[in-house]
């Protein structure tokens, strides 16, 4: 068993930098990671979103910016460019998506539909992103970029319905 295949939460628990890298856990989830990153994120989310707005923009891009060194840093631990267990990426995504549309649940879940659909799809320029970025920043470009699509996309979706 290499160490890759090696990730248990008592490893995550004892190396803080992958236990956020992989969402507390979320990301050790066998099937689909990144949407059970989404899904612990969305659950993370309303304290973030009942915010005054200042300070919820603030978090998220700390959350964005960080991401890009604390994904760096579990790259290089593990050794792998862009390992599926690593979720900060879509915690922080994701966040950004909510922040982006009106605050109701149909929003939020279109902000969370369309945004695991762009993450998962890959549309231009998040597939663009995706092939031409390395590292933490790597890991992290795609999924900002799916969460502004997100948020876009349910801004204009409103404006049409």
């Amino acid at each position: 068993m290499n160490e890759v295949t090696a990730l248990t939460l008592s490893r995550l628990l004892r190396e803080p930098v992958l236990l956020v890298a992989f969402g507390f856990g979320s990301g050790l989830a066998a099937r689909a990671p990144g949407t059970w990153g989404s899904l612990l994120a969305a659950v993370l989310a309303p304290p973030l979103l009942w915010a005054p707005a200042a300070v919820a923009w603030t978090l998220v891009v700390a959350a964005a910016v960080g991401g890009v060194f604390l994904c760096a840093a579990a790259v290089r631990r593990l050794g792998v460019p862009d390992h599926p267990g690593i979720v900060w990426d879509e915690f922080s995504g994701l966040w950004l998506a909510l922040l982006l549309v009106p605050p109701s649940w149909t929003a939020w879940v279109g902000a969370f539909v369309l945004f695991r659909l762009f993450d998962i799809v890959k549309p231009w320029p998040i597939g663009w992103l995706d092939r031409h970025c390395a590292g933490g920043l790597g890991v992290m470009a795609d999924d900002v970029a799916a969460g502004l699509l997100a948020g876009a996309a349910v801004q204009l979706l409103g404006r049409l319905l």
